[in-house]
């Protein structure tokens, strides 16, 4: 038979033993290799960085992956599943600058670059252990030991294969253009780097006058959200086409914006003293406002721009071309002067002669707001909140730099990758066309250098003559075209920085460009990279190209889902992936996102070691859809134990207890399912219903409403289709319906369990190995070695699920109608009234009597269409939202109100969610919060209304009722006493009674059948030995003393 199942244990002790079997009989290998010649199904694991400890918000990509990868190996694929690193990038190089207290390149190269490298190399796998632990521990099944390694030479020379198709097709090229830059790190970033690290920050906002040339006494009023660029002005830009004025203020003549004057001089507006077109004021000319040295080119003008808005600022837009790519652009169309007045170091060179000179930038503002107001120039200083880019790594705020860098040239395949992307499905499906695809939609040339240490090379040599460039692809190439090249030369730096070429053209020498890549680009080649493709596993490649199925974090739109379908369009010029699931960010308890610098982040290993891992993945996959955001709690798992694992494993136990007591065999003699009892032949056709819907939810990947449709599922099967049918397990003669009560429920366990296994490994395998395997030896060893279920549609009766259904409403409105009168379940009443229902509905309620009769307690149903007898119900305006509305015409529909149909008005306002009714002439359409509606019970009886239907239960006792009542009440306390007192349920009793209350001692000998027979009472004696459990209980008010023994 089946294996105890003891109530002792913790989820997590039993998890760690399955855990100890999947590795003993190496069950993830076992289900790769049974599905080896099966349909494929690619997984492409988005790479993580394994310099840190995973942290809970890891847990859930991890967990939603896994059970994807799941499901398509139980629906018969080979899922690829090959586990990834992420090694380059500022990531390392920033941990590992702290752990060295280096603080700049300076101290860095003083350090020595081989150094720092042997360093990054060690920190990148610092935590592989904890990343492998905890991914074990959670289920999640990754070929780890064959994982893709971005700093391996195998990796790194696929990424330069990919870089040279770009160059070979124009688009990898050197330019110099404004990007953002990080001083603190000493390099550029890429737009899609920048989008992840904005903050919210307070700026000074200050209006600044430029004194007009050859104009006394007038200024052109100038707005700036950073002074430490006005230092570097050379030109004002205007919109040709907007309105201009000159107003009078203190004397002085400003020239802005007209519709900026509102916001500007919020006191109340000046007087205007002149009107302009933007068009007028061209090439006007002003004085500088700062000494930017001398230089040919004319600078200090009025110029025009069409990126200038009067929707803020002043209208007038200060120009600094190293500043900004507008400012570039016209400084480039304007033929401005260049002005580079701030280092790499983010601080104002030494040439800089006002005293701000060596100050880092933002540092510097206060000094130069002081300056401009000792000047007389500063006319109005505030603070300005928005969003502003930091690098997504130290965390300082970013600058604005014109640098040379090299660029992949993906505006040239701006259209493909429109196209590519609507051919991916997107979940959310909004994903595709609105923050994807606006992104796409908005792409600029991937800004690719990195003027770092720690990253893939970027594989330019130029030539110290001639400046010839030649972009290497393979190793192949750099041994035949470099000098003395080792055989085992390794791809990073500073090693691959002495390898020298001969330049084609002038037999010159030519040296590698010192820079690396961004390590967005490393990762982004991974459906590519990971293969060592094109130099090996071609045909491995073509059957894994384009992945099934990506998933990571939304925040990845512009990281890793836009560097993936980059580089796949750049390459293959297809997509780079089928199916993208989107993950929002796990917050917090208190609602802010999770940060070790706040302090606020969960240690997955206290969740892991207590509650375990089924209870945080049924959380994680129930709590919210997988793109919502979530507030992680701490609760919700302790919730996902109670709800639904442990109703779970409350039946499976209920199941195992009973059919080892009885000796069941649930694989022989089973009947045929039409031949059984109506409630067995419902739970069937609902599991092969939930079949349907998990299956196609899953192809869907909708990872939340599977779980929850199981678990409704599970808590039918557990409070409705186990509790109604607890007599047939135990206490009933052997016989066809209580071997198809077994049967039924044996078939259902096994097939929750398979349904299950995507998302609790655990639990789901333990049922599965005990059920299945104590009775099939021939069985797969593991759930996970098992086919998903596919649903019999024989099976299903939809109009059975919808009757059941129906009957269940009407008695949970019944139970209602209990609760309120304060009668127990276990106190029979004579009679249950049902209104309003259909002759069709009756028909089901006759159908399925005995459920009403059985949950409710009840001996009769009656059916009427008379609310009245039993309760009163009246229809008012709500007068305080109704008043203000209608005014005096409130009255008028009370009268209304209290004229017509209540029962009518109540079924058509829970149906419409409104109502109409005539009054004074007037139709009015009342909504639900407008009106009042009141139910008031008829002595005797306590209703329910719901819509159109009602319930009225009797609430009148009879002495016989009364007795019955009783007799339920021993049965319940005796009950309670032999779990008390430790006894076997198989277990015969002697039993006791002593009371002085004649109603109890009736009740006992009225229905003393009953209650020997429930309770398992063989003798009823007068003395029992001291062993004997004894209480005194209080029965509905009545006292009694009961004893039990052990027989």
């Amino acid at each position: 038979m089946f294996k105890e199942v003891s109530p002792q244990f913790t989820f997590a002790e039993k998890e760690k033993k399955t855990l100890e079997f999947w590795r003993e009989n190496d069950i993830f290998q076992k289900s790769m290799e049974m599905y080896k010649d099966a349909p494929s199904f690619v997984f492409l694991e988005g790479p993580p960085f394994a310099n840190a400890p995973p942290g809970v918000h890891h847990a859930l990509a991890r967990i939603m992956k896994d059970a994807v990868c799941r499901y398509k190996t139980m629906t018969g694929h080979y899922v690829h599943r090959k586990a990834g690193w992420d090694t380059h990038g500022l990531p390392v190089e920033y941990q590992v600058e702290k752990q060295l207290n280096i603080s700049n390149k300076a101290e860095l190269e003083a350090y020595g670059v081989q150094n720092f490298i042997e360093k990054c190399k060690e920190n990148v796998f610092q935590y592989e252990q904890d990343w492998r632990e905890m991914t074990e521990r959670i289920g999640f099944w990754v070929n780890l030991d064959e994982a893709y390694i971005t700093l391996s030479n195998d990796y790194i020379e696929s990424v330069w294969w990919v870089l040279r198709q770009a160059w070979d097709k124009d688009l990898l090229y050197q330019g110099h253009k404004v990007q953002p830059y990080c001083y603190r790190c000493g390099t550029t970033l890429a737009n899609h780097e920048v989008a992840l690290g904005y903050q919210e920050v307070d700026d000074p906002s200050i209006y600044v006058r430029f004194p007009v040339k050859n104009k006394e006494n007038t200024y052109l009023l100038v707005w700036t959200t950073t002074p430490w660029t006005l230092p570097s002005n050379l030109a004002v830009a205007v919109g040709e086409d907007y309105d201009y004025v000159a107003v009078e203020d203190n004397g002085q003549r400003l020239i802005l914006g007209k519709e900026c004057i509102p916001s500007i001089f919020e006191e109340g507006p000046p007087k205007i003293v002149d009107e302009y077109k933007g068009t007028d004021l061209l090439n006007w000319e002003y004085e500088p406002i700062f000494d930017t040295g001398t230089h040919t080119e004319k600078s200090h003008y009025i110029v025009p721009g069409e990126f200038v808005t009067t929707t803020e600022g002043s209208g007038l837009v200060h120009i600094a071309p190293a500043f900004g790519q507008d400012d570039y652009d016209i400084g480039k169309k304007h033929n401005l002067p260049f002005v580079q007045l701030v280092g790499a170091d983010g601080k104002f060179v030494p040439d800089v002669k006002d005293v701000w000179s060596g100050e880092y930038v933002k540092d510097a503002d206060p000094q130069i707001i002081e300056n401009l107001n000792n000047r007389g120039l500063l006319f109005k200083a505030t603070q300005y909140t928005h969003q502003y880019p930091f690098c997504w790594r130290c965390d300082n705020p970013l600058l604005y730099y014109a640098r040379e860098s090299w660029f992949i040239r993906t505006t040239a395949i701006r259209e493909q990758m429109l196209q590519h992307n609507q051919q991916i499905n997107w979940y959310p499906e909004h994903i595709k066309d609105g923050r994807f695809g606006n992104w796409l939609e908005n792409n600029i040339d991937w800004g690719l250098s990195r003027e770092r240490y720690w990253g893939t090379p970027l594989p330019v040599w130029v030539c110290d003559e001639c400046n010839h460039q030649h972009c290497v692809g393979s190793i192949a190439e750099l041994k035949a075209l470099g000098e003395d090249v080792p055989e085992d030369i390794e791809l990073h730096r500073p090693y691959i920085d002495d390898v020298v070429l001969t330049c084609e053209k002038c037999g010159g020498t030519m040296h590698r460009i010192q820079d690396v890549i961004d390590c967005w680009f490393d990762s982004g080649c991974a459906h590519t990279a990971q293969w060592h493709y094109p130099f090996e596993n071609k045909e491995l490649f073509e059957e894994a190209y384009p992945p099934d199925f990506i998933s990571e974090g939304i925040d990845q739109t512009r990281g890793w889902f836009y560097s993936l379908l980059a580089t796949g369009t750049l390459i293959h010029d297809r997509p780079a992936y089928k199916n993208c699931l989107c993950l929002e960010l796990v917050l917090a308890s208190d609602g802010t996102k999770m940060s070790k610098s706040r302090g606020n982040t969960v240690d997955p290993w206290s969740i892991l070691n207590e509650q375990g891992a089924d209870a945080l993945r049924w959380y994680m996959f129930t709590a919210t859809p997988p793109w919502a955001q979530r507030t992680f709690k701490i609760e919700g798992i302790d919730e996902a134990l109670k709800k639904f694992m442990g109703t779970l494993q409350n039946v499976y136990s209920f199941f195992v207890m009973y059919a080892n007591l009885e000796q069941v065999d649930v694989l022989q003699d089973a009947p045929p399912v039409a031949e059984r009892a109506t409630i067995d032949r419902w739970i069937l056709s609902r599991l092969n219903t939930l079949i349907n819907k998990v299956r196609d939810d899953m192809e869907k990947y909708h990872l939340t409403n599977a779980p929850r449709a199981i678990e409704t599922f599970v808590d039918d099967l557990s409070n409705w289709y186990v509790r109604r049918s607890r007599d047939r397990f135990w206490g009933a003669e052997a016989g066809v319906d209580k071997q198809a009560a077994y049967a039924t429920l044996y078939e259902v366990l096994v097939t929750v369990a398979k349904l299950a296994a995507p998302f609790v490994p655990f639990l789901s395998d333990e049922l599965y190995r005990n059920l299945v395997g104590s009775l099939n030896s021939e069985a797969p060893m593991s759930v996970h070695l098992a086919g998903f279920p596919e649903a019999d549609e024989s099976f299903i009766d939809t109009q059975l699920e919808t009757d059941m259904d129906f009957t269940r409403d009407v008695i949970s409105m019944g139970h209602a109608a209990r609760n309120r009168s304060g009668i127990k379940t276990r106190q029979p009443l004579g009679e249950i009234t049902l209104g309003g229902l259909s002759d069709t509905e009756k028909e089901t309620i006759n159908r399925l009597s005995s459920y009403v009769h059985d949950e409710l307690n009840v001996k009769e149903i009656v059916f009427t269409e008379e609310l009245d007898t039993y309760a009163q119900v009246t229809l008012k305006p709500n007068f305080k939202v109704l008043g203000p509305k209608y005014g005096k015409g409130v009255q008028a529909i009370a009268k209304a109100l209290a004229a017509a149909d209540s029962m009518q008005l109540k079924a058509e306002l829970e149906a419409k969610g409104n109502l109409q009714i005539e009054a004074a002439a007037e139709i009015y359409t009342l909504e639900q919060s407008e009106i009042d509606v009141q139910t008031q019970n008829r002595e005797g009886f306590f209703v329910e209304v719901d819509a159109r239907k009602f319930v009225a239960l009797s609430t009148e006792l009879t002495h016989a009722l009364r007795l019955e009542g009783m007799a339920r009440e021993l049965v319940n306390k005796i009950q309670n006493m032999r779990k008390d007192a430790d006894f076997n349920v198989s277990d015969r009793i002697r039993l006791r009674l002593d009371t002085q209350s004649e109603l109890v001692a009736e009740a006992f000998e009225t229905h003393r059948e009953y209650i020997l027979a429930e309770t398992l009472t063989t003798e009823v004696v007068e003395t029992l030995s001291e062993d004997a459990f004894t209480l005194e209980q209080k029965l509905n008010g009545e006292l009694a003393t009961i004893s039990v023994e052990q027989i």
